[in-house]
């Protein structure tokens, strides 16, 4: 796979919960190696759409590809098997689990890219120096973690499975700011380890530090794209679509 071939492609995708439309005819892409920001207010469909990418939601149409394979009707274990990554807003750790016993749950095999070159390789050693928090408590149980350290764990979790490219939802809502900073610096250097992410958030400052592209999403409906830089200097649409 070239690196201007799209890890991951939706094109004309729709989401309901029930019978409740809330996502209309969504195109979007990311490429390997690419941070991509999906941005909007409070229930524009961000959440939905990282949602149905990876097949959480029951009804979902369009198409959705995943290195060259075809995942718009596949289950999310199945997404997650071929390198898909997702970090749920409400962080779902295990909280009866250690750290260590969370990062084994999310254990997966070393990965290869298309073009036979070595996938990133996650093990909790290297883990602990990209959250040195997590690696200061390896025997804390989950539920007796901050909110702020359960979310690096989560998302150190789902780097155990090895993936390719990583759904992250929310990375730093109603977390402290120095949590907010680690999140940033975390995104800045699994890119340079060649690991995309398709990151979903509010926060203009946040995505402008770690984002090369955006997508504004409005009542379900992808309303702007753009480099992250042009949505920077557009005051227009960030008035219209992302101010409170």
């Amino acid at each position: 796979m070239s690196t201007q071939e799209p890890l991951l492609q939706a094109k004309a995708l729709c989401a309901w919960y029930g019978a409740a439309q809330i996502l209309y005819d969504v195109d979007l892409d990311v490429r390997r190696g690419e941070v991509v920001a999906l941005m909007g207010r409070n229930g524009a469909g961000k959440s939905t759409t990282l949602k149905a990418l990876i097949g959480m939601l029951a009804k979902r149409r369009g198409a959705v590809r995943f290195l060259g394979h075809d995942i718009s009707k596949s289950e999310p274990h199945h997404a997650a098997r071929l390198g898909l990554g997702f970090v749920p807003e409400d962080r779902r750790v295990f909280t009866d689990l250690t750290v260590m016993e969370n990062l084994e749950v999310g254990k997966q095999p070393a990965r290869r890219w298309t073009d036979g070159t070595d996938a990133p390789l996650w093990t909790p050693e290297r883990l602990f120096k990209l959250f040195p928090n997590l690696g200061e408590m390896p025997n804390r149980p989950g539920g007796r973690m901050s909110g702020g350290e359960q979310q690096m764990l989560t998302v150190a979790r789902t780097l155990m499975g090895n993936p390719y490219l990583v759904l992250l939802d929310e990375p730093s809502e109603g977390v402290a700011p120095v949590i907010v900073e680690q999140m940033a610096n975390m995104i800045l250097e699994l890119k340079a380890q060649g690991v995309s992410i398709l990151l979903s958030e509010q926060n203009m400052h946040f995505a402008e530090l770690v984002s090369d592209r955006a997508y504004v999403l409005e009542k379900g409906q992808i309303r702007y794209h753009a480099t992250m830089a042009e949505l920077s200097a557009n005051d227009e649409v960030r008035r219209a679509y992302l101010s409170v």
